[in-house]
């Protein structure tokens, strides 16, 4: 297994979920079990030596890989989902989609000082839902955060809404329609 059967095995959804979008479908990958052990394989040899303490997995698809990834690494995990789904005390983000406005919630205990941070998501595309979840986190001032994705969109250029040093991986780079 290699990156390029990743891309063979990746669906890709015209207009979804709006006209104009090409919507890259990961749960292609997450029912092949080669694929997905390579992914899984791939983040954990990201992280390992990091000192993840949580990770933050960014609804929907975030909670598949990043739950595995945290029981992997011993490691917490964290949703991130849209409002009113959490059952306790939570904070918000407000961000800009491509197609939209929406906004994330995290519980409000989620994250303590002392934690090191993974955010885990499919898809970096403008970077809207990333950087709220960023944001989030970087409310409980944790010791560090990375970002990492399955697939960066690299002509939307959502990278651009971090700063530099803010370390960010992508296992698959592809250009973004």
């Amino acid at each position: 297994m290699n990156k390029e059967e990743l891309i063979k095995n990746l669906r890709t959804v015209p207009n979804f979920p709006i006209p104009g979008i090409l919507f890259y479908d990961v749960t292609t990958l997450f029912k092949n079990p080669t694929c997905l052990r390579y992914l899984e394989d791939t983040l954990y040899d990201l992280y390992k030596d990091k000192g993840i303490t949580k990770v933050v997995g960014i609804e929907s698809r975030g909670f598949i890989l990043g739950a595995a990834l945290a029981m992997r690494l011993g490691a917490g995990f964290i949703p991130a989902r849209k409002p009113g789904k959490l059952p306790a005390e939570t904070i918000q983000e407000v961000f800009n989609k491509e197609y939209g406005t929406d906004s994330i919630e995290i519980h409000k205990d989620a994250i303590e000082k002392e934690d090191v941070v993974l955010i885990h998501d499919d898809l970096l595309a403008t970077g809207g839902t990333a950087k709220a979840a960023y944001n989030l986190v970087q409310r409980f001032s944790p010791q560090q955060t990375f970002i990492n994705f399955i697939i960066e969109l690299t002509d939307l250029k959502g990278r651009n809404l971090f700063q530099p040093e803010t370390e960010i991986t992508s296992i698959l780079k592809l250009e973004g329609e």
